[in-house]
């Protein structure tokens, strides 16, 4: 989502670097250009005004145009704010050890129902006992969809009778958690096209039974600005306590995600990143200022990978220098789980200037390396020596590639072995080989 606006501000700052000192005239330039690229990605008017007048406040002081190097403190600068004007430090909702009810609320289409699931898969692997509440009285189809999510991940779902009131739903479920402790209740409630005065009327009632510790809000990324004006309206008559941002690995502008704070006053807890069920983020300001301006995401690509850790990949206790085949496969369908290959490579500090702009991993390429291996034999996946013609021709038509394709990924995994086995020879220390380490 922050493609276009990554972009254009990373060429901004591409202008400053390597002209030595810097003139408050080329600051203020920049940061036109800034301000520009900003409202183009729909930021808020008066977000872009304030983010760019305290970037020149502090930017054009002595301190910085005078250092040593001013095009990186700029940056800097700029990265500080572009936090704070995500929120600042991350923040997640309040869970107590014993009862929690989280109500869900939005707009209907915003991503509610799913971002309901996704929030009981996520803490349920954290060791909570989540229920999953479908307490849209008016739409069948929505009770049923959580109910399909519910049995895919193992929650159990509570649900709703048509037309039932907030003060019977509130008595039936206090009756089920009796007979059924959780310890964190996720309410799904009822969605319109637009606000309307019986949603809300149902909302405050609903809201005044159950006692909910978090109001959380819905928040469809894709539809721009116009969705904050509708957070303001919830939060005045119902009372938002935070929002989650859906569909922020779409293709529009961003210019919701990064006025959100500002125009509503209210932090986001999570980002929906993908419509699989684990495709939900805490919603950390540094990190995803640090993508936005081209430095990486260490700490989430960290967390993804840990997360995909698993017992059967014997590779650590092996050796990087017996990296085979076979372990190519295995890491290339992790990092597949992880998103597509060009999302990985963002996180990746530095990386998206190695790539041109607006550049993409051609995911086609990666699936034919997927086929060509598994077209091979265990044995020729864990010794790549047995490749002779015969046996590439064989892997070439088992996998609907040519033997030049084949050929070609046998190139490219004895450079990457050599690589591998480069790294796992220490010098004196325990110091990597000259050139490694830098």
């Amino acid at each position: 989502m922050f493609q276009s606006l990554g972009d254009r501000l990373q060429s901004v700052f591409e202008g400053l670097r390597g002209r030595g000192r810097l003139s408050e005239a080329d600051v203020k330039a920049a940061l036109r250009e800034v301000r520009i690229a900003l409202l183009e990605a729909d930021v808020n008017l008066e977000v872009a005004r304030d983010f760019t007048k305290r970037v020149q406040e502090k930017a054009v002081g002595s301190d910085t145009l005078m250092s040593l190097n001013p095009d990186q403190r700029v940056i800097a600068i700029v990265h500080e704010e572009l936090v704070e004007v995500l929120g600042g430090k991350a923040v997640q909702p309040t869970l107590a050890s014993d009862r929690n009810v989280w109500m869900l609320m939005g707009l209907q289409g915003a991503g509610k129902t799913t971002t309901a699931g996704k929030l009981a898969y996520k803490y349920k692997a954290q060791g909570r006992r989540p229920l999953l509440v479908a307490a849209d009285t008016q739409r069948p189809a929505a009770r049923e969809q959580l109910a399909v999510l519910g049995r895919q991940i193992g929650v159990p779902v509570f649900e709703v009778q048509d037309g039932e009131s907030p003060a019977s739903i509130a008595r039936r479920l206090e009756a089920h958690l009796r007979q059924d402790y959780r310890d964190l209740v996720i309410v799904d409630t009822a969605g319109r096209l637009h606000i309307d005065e019986a949603l809300m009327d149902e909302l405050v009632e609903l809201r005044d039974r159950i006692g909910p510790s978090e109001r959380i809000l819905v928040v469809d990324a894709m539809t721009g600005q116009q969705s904050l004006p509708v957070a303001n309206s919830f939060d005045e008559r119902v009372g938002v306590t935070g929002l989650v941002m859906t569909k922020l690995d779409g293709d529009a502008r961003g210019g919701a995600a990064l006025s959100a704070r500002h125009v509503t006053g209210k932090p986001v807890y999570f980002a929906g990143m993908s419509e699989k069920i684990d495709g939900l983020e805490p919603f950390h300001p540094d990190r995803i200022a640090g993508r936005i301006l081209g430095m990486g995401d260490v700490l989430t690509l960290i967390e993804k990978a840990r997360a995909l850790e698993g017992d059967d990949d014997d590779l650590a206790g092996r050796g990087l220098s017996d990296f085979s085949l076979q372990d190519m496969l295995t890491q290339m369908r992790r990092i597949k789980q992880m998103g597509s290959f060009t999302d990985v490579l963002k996180m990746v500090p530095g990386a998206s200037k190695l790539m041109p702009a607006g550049a993409q991993v051609d995911e086609r390429e990666i699936l034919r390396v997927e086929a060509i291996i598994s077209s091979m034999t265990e044995e020729e996946r864990r010794k790549p020596r047995l490749l002779n013609a015969s046996r590439r021709k064989r892997i070439a038509r088992g996998s609907g590639t040519t033997v030049q394709d084949v050929n070609r990924l046998m190139r490219n995994y004895e450079e990457m072995r050599k690589l591998m086995k480069r790294m796992g020879k220490r010098g004196p220390g325990g110091r990597l080989p000259r050139g490694l380490g830098r």
